[in-house]
């Protein structure tokens, strides 16, 4: 078994792959070496010491491939150092801070399969061109009409990076 890494991740819309590839490259940085791959397009973590996943919230869920990945590997999983991230636009409105903890509770269906050393939540992007359907378009539409979200990229790289310097430490001894 080699000393990499791996950062998989279910994106829709971009902002999930932009986080995680950011945390492959803190994590790369960091001295470590890195795969950043969909989780879709990973079939074996036996060449990972350590496995990071995260996922796009949708409905305050995790997407379904990514529930799927964890499930699929959770024996594995167990065995080795295991952070997850969520990347959602409910940490993108006003006053955020106080649904930080609402939103933690939507890593639960992944603690109850695999126990994560850290877990990362963190704000998105919107861009309404980029929702998938005339119906979800509409409904952000007019949340952004109505202030409770605002277009744009709400990505706090300093948070990203610094939850990935932590995640280094926490992962260094695995990668000894």
């Amino acid at each position: 078994m080699s000393n990499k890494i791996l950062v998989a991740y279910a994106s829709r819309a971009g902002a999930t792959a932009g986080v995680a590839e950011a945390i492959g490259k803190t994590l790369s940085a960091s001295g470590a070496q890195v795969d950043v791959r969909p989780m879709q397009d990973v079939n074996d973590l036996t060449p990972y010491q350590a496995v990071v996943a995260g996922s796009a919230i949708r409905e305050g869920k995790w997407l379904p491939e990514a529930i799927q990945f964890v499930q699929t590997h959770k024996t594995e999983l167990r065995r080795k150092p295991f952070a997850a991230f969520l990347v959602c636009m409910t940490l993108a409105m006003p006053g955020a801070e106080k649904y930080r903890q609402h939103v933690a509770t939507w890593l639960e269906p992944v603690r109850a399969l695999v126990r994560p050393v850290s877990e990362g939540l963190f704000a998105g992007a919107l861009d309404i061109r980029k929702v998938p359907t005339f119906s979800q378009r509409m409904k952000f539409r007019l949340s952004v009409l109505f202030g409770v979200w605002s277009e744009g990229d709400h990505r706090d790289w300093d948070a990203i990076h610094a939850w990935a310097n932590e995640l280094a430490v926490k992962f260094g001894p695995a990668l000894s």
